[in-house]
């Protein structure tokens, strides 16, 4: 750290990474200052992973009222206060962001408020973010400068596409729409389309893929797609959307798909999960000759180091594994190592992700269709057991778990979990642990299991 510069580190972007970053440098005495234009917390915390996590909840309730008639409860229809949820959901949100605030306050973070410009490999450029504001743009010079933008959602280039909304629009629905098209075939349309649709939306999940969550094990992704078809849900497989028209009772849908075209009728609310963009636009890279990837990210290293010695990345902006955990463990090793003297790598083998689609996913590890690509089909054993979970044995409803792992046959260690089912991101938390240790099958069969329970099952795998 030198005193050469108004600061040590400035981060642009108080998102999780940002976030974790700051504050876990400035813990070590660091002089930091963080920028954002937007509210701080990032997409995560104000329209992401919190709000949708209680939104999952919210539409949990209504498949717990329908179970438990089959245990002997009875009680009158349940009815959703959509207004009553989202204002309580938003107190929540704004509770967090406020923490957020408080927190960086604490760890002596500044937050400065404004659009960042990197001028130079130490300087950086504040703009005011209102319209019309006379507020000079202010430049502020960093030891390092830490780019932790995050990404934003991508909309495609087709026809009356104005009339969508995106994932972000979708928590600032005021009121809960009858019929929801949503288009993409990824996470945030999976789990947004369980929970309106458990909330009594009549809901049209379009993809242009034969099955959902593309990149995820195959076995997965069957279970997840015939669990979908087994609900009210419409699933509109290989088809992708032509144009938007809107119509005097709503919009009209043009799709192609496999049985060719044809026309689907909503009355408000299209939702357009088809992925997301790294935001680097306006940041001023190309001044310094930093790069980007032909999709948009900014290119740098695992260590986040970019091509300006100065200038790091972390998070959703570099694209290397997009989840809010990565960001956070990736920018605390990056602050231990440089301000903390402690260097541990950040490894981006084995990270678990959870979907929280009805059913749930739990997954960490390669997939089978990865690890036979990598050490060939008669390398690799596969376990697997499907079952219908215990709590649906009075329930009546026709639900499925499957766990399965995916075994190197040489010395048995196994390279996947995945399951799929109640409690999935919650079990797979635990044998994350276990996998990346590098356990074996032997492991796993000479641990006793917990009964009865669905996690006992991949302890008894055979």
């Amino acid at each position: 750290m030198t005193t050469d510069y108004a600061f040590d580190l400035v981060v642009i972007g108080a998102g999780s990474g940002g976030l974790a970053t700051s504050k876990r440098a400035a813990s070590y005495g660091a002089r930091v200052a963080i920028i954002e234009n937007d509210r701080v917390g990032g997409t995560c915390v104000i329209r992401g992973c919190v709000p949708k996590k209680l939104m999952v909840y919210a539409a949990d309730f209504a498949r717990a009222f329908e179970d438990a008639a089959g245990y002997g409860w009875h009680a009158g229809p349940a009815t959703l206060d959509w207004p009553a949820l989202v204002e309580a959901r938003d107190k929540n949100v704004a509770g967090l962001e406020a923490t957020h605030e408080r927190l960086l306050r604490d760890a002596g973070v500044e937050l400065l408020r404004g659009v960042a410009r990197v001028t130079s490999p130490h300087e950086v450029e504040i703009l005011a973010t209102e319209a019309g504001a006379d507020t000079a743009p202010r430049r502020i010079s960093a030891g390092t400068i830490l780019i932790a933008t995050g990404s934003r959602p991508n909309l495609p280039e087709i026809e009356g596409i104005e009339h969508v909304i995106t994932s972000d629009g979708f928590f600032e629905l005021k009121e809960q729409p009858r019929d929801v098209a949503l288009i993409g075939g990824g996470y945030i349309a999976c789990e947004l389309a369980g929970v309106l649709q458990a909330m009594g939306s009549r809901v049209h999940l379009i993809y242009r893929g034969e099955l959902p969550l593309r990149g995820f094990d195959g076995d997965l992704r069957r279970e997840l797609d015939s669990a979908l078809r087994a609900s009210t849900m419409q699933v509109h497989s290989g088809t992708v959307v032509n144009r938007i028209t809107k119509t005097s009772g709503g919009f009209a849908l043009d799709l192609a798909g496999p049985d060719g075209a044809c026309s689907l009728a909503v009355d408000c609310c299209m939702l357009y999960a088809t992925g997301r963009v790294a935001n680097t636009q306006g940041l001023g890279l190309e001044s310094v000759g930093l790069a980007v990837d032909d999709v948009g990210n900014l290119v740098c290293d695992e260590d986040a180091s970019t091509s300006v010695p100065s200038i790091v990345a972390i998070g959703d902006v570099t694209g290397r594994s997009p989840l809010t955990p990565v960001a956070i463990h990736a920018g605390r090793l990056w602050a231990d190592r440089v301000y903390g003297n402690r260097s541990v790598p950040m490894s981006y083998e084995n990270i678990p992700s959870a979907v929280f689609t009805d059913p749930p996913i739990g997954t960490v590890g390669m997939s089978e269709e990865e690890a036979k690509v990598v050490y060939g089909d008669q390398a690799i054993r596969v376990y697997r057991a499907r079952f219908r979970p215990m709590l649906h044995s009075l329930t009546g409803r026709a639900a499925v778990t499957m766990v399965k792992l995916v075994v190197r046959t040489d010395d048995e260690r196994v390279l996947g979990c995945h399951l799929i089912g109640k409690d999935a991101p919650e079990i797979i938390q635990g044998f994350a642990v276990a996998v990346k240790m590098g356990a074996t099958k032997r492991d796993f069969d000479a641990t006793v299991g917990i009964h009865p329970s669905t996690a006992e099952e991949l302890v008894t795998l055979r």
